[in-house]
């Protein structure tokens, strides 16, 4: 049988339609809670609180269908869902990452220079810089007071809120300070700043020379507690302030900012919470941070997180602990790195290989390699393990396709998949499409969106599997 993609809309029920329609609506209001890793974090535990998920740290035993939680630092969450089978089989990993590109403010941001007050930034991921310009946009994020006292701040999402901005320059004069710079560097990192005030303070101190810079201080002192040295111990981000819209006169598409990899983190958070009964296989929804910037730091795919939590799984389901019993669940586990991949553009087509290039509305995306060049920094499933996915898929008759980050040699990115691999978990990137990514306004599929759900459904619920029987006849083997 020949390989065809199958456009998921020409056989779609009018039921499912209405499905597809109502969860898009909810994952556009996830979208607008959830705009930083943090924001993520607590709306997933909240949501799994009222779903009866129990903080890990009070349950001294686990058996299976009981439901415990984890949270690493406010920047990752663990959901488990204990299974029927001995732990030392594996676990049924759905790995997502929930940070995204942004500008993050400077440890000593505040400046003022011609009566304008400027915070600098510096941007977090891949961005292509001038769409950070001229764009409204919200800080957010948290700061650490003197006193120790922590201070949420979220200014810019409301509709009476002020808004934030990197002013570009205008057309009539860009000719020679931009005319010859290169698309990445239109506007350069150090050019990133934002405007914050204009209005000078009235205060009477002859000390004091830069007013405005003081005014901008004085209401955030009025409002937070802050000063200027709180700086330093503050975790502030500035994102887009546009609410996710539906796009196209059809609504068939969601346009957002974020969608990598929240797209996955929303799916991959209802699917757990939504497993029927008690599974076969322990399973395991992780949202991940710092997946933009190389999965770095304590809160990332390289750090011991991961083994630290399944480590408490094993101890509290086995009564016992032991480094062989973590490599052997480890090395018996599966997961899936959910994260989005391109989808093919007719106005960019050029960059990407039509044949081996994902298409939005066609279905989640099977991608057995990432990296760049010659397959560098990449996992690379083995067959047998994009196999047993494929059969999954098909098997529910979820709507998939394969798909690679474009053409070779013409760019190329990564996922978690490698660091997962090297734990010894069987791993493969499934995930939807996106257009626009990296972008300030993201494009997804409402369909893509459903479909990804209905994919790490059947993952986490997946029936024991019965041994591969294999033939042979005439010295060759067949499955």
């Amino acid at each position: 049988m020949l390989y065809k993609k199958v456009n998921g809309w020409k056989d779609i029920s009018s039921e499912k339609v209405e499905k597809i329609f109502s969860m898009g609506e909810e994952y556009k209001k996830v979208l607008d809670i959830g705009k930083t890793e943090r924001e993520f974090v607590d709306f997933s535990i909240e949501l799994a609180k009222e779903c009866g998920f129990i903080d890990a740290r009070f349950k001294e035993t686990l058996v299976p269908g009981d439901k415990v939680y984890y949270v690493n630092r406010e920047k990752n969450a663990v959901l488990a869902v204990i299974g029927k089978e001995d732990i030392l089989h594996g676990i049924n990993y759905v790995v997502s990452h929930i940070d995204s590109p942004r500008l993050d403010l400077k440890a000593n941001p505040l400046y003022e220079e011609f009566e304008l007050a400027y915070m600098k930034t510096h941007y977090y991921g891949g961005i292509k810089k001038y769409q950070w310009a001229s764009i409204p946009l919200a800080l957010h994020g948290v700061v650490v007071l003197g006193d120790g006292r922590r201070v949420k701040i979220v200014i810019g999402e409301h509709e009476d809120d002020p808004v934030f901005t990197v002013p570009d320059i205008l057309p009539h004069l860009d000719r020679v300070i931009q005319g010859e710079r290169k698309a990445r560097e239109v506007i350069k990192g150090e050019e990133l700043q934002i405007i914050v005030g204009s209005i000078p303070s009235v205060i009477k101190n002859d000390e004091i020379k830069e007013l405005v810079k003081y005014s901008v201080l004085e209401r955030l002192n009025e409002a937070y507690g802050i000063v200027e040295e709180d700086f330093i111990s503050a975790e502030l981000e500035l994102v887009p302030s546009q609410r996710a819209k539906d796009v196209g006169l059809d609504r068939s598409l969601i346009g957002a900012y974020g969608q990598d990899d929240r797209i996955c983190g929303y799916t991959s958070l209802r699917d757990i919470l939504d497993i029927d009964g008690i599974p076969e296989r322990t399973a395991v929804c992780f949202l991940a941070d710092k997946e933009e910037t190389g999965s770095d730091g304590s809160t990332g795919l390289q750090s011991q997180y991961l083994e630290y939590f399944t480590s408490d799984i094993i101890a509290k389901t086995k009564g016992v602990y032991s480094d062989l019993y973590l490599k052997k669940t480890l090395w018996n586990s599966k997961a899936l790195s959910s994260d989005v991949t391109v989808g093919i553009d007719p106005v960019f087509k050029s960059v990407n290989d039509p044949q081996n290039v994902a298409q939005l509305n066609y279905g989640i995306v099977i991608t057995k390699y990432t990296g760049s060049g010659g397959k560098y920094s990449t996992n690379d499933a083995d067959a047998e393990y994009v196999g047993e996915i494929r059969k999954l898929l098909n098997d529910h008759g979820i709507k998939w396709q394969t798909g690679m980050l474009g053409k070779i040699d013409e760019g190329g990115g990564g996922t978690v998949a490698k660091y997962l691999a090297m734990k010894g978990i069987r791993t493969i990137d499934v995930g939807p499409a996106l257009l626009a990514m990296h972008s300030p306004f993201e494009i997804s599929s409402k369909l893509d969106v459903y479909e990804t759900y209905r994919a790490y459904k059947v993952f986490f619920e997946e029936p024991k599997h019965e041994e591969k029987k294999y033939i042979t006849k005439s010295n060759k083997i067949y499955l």
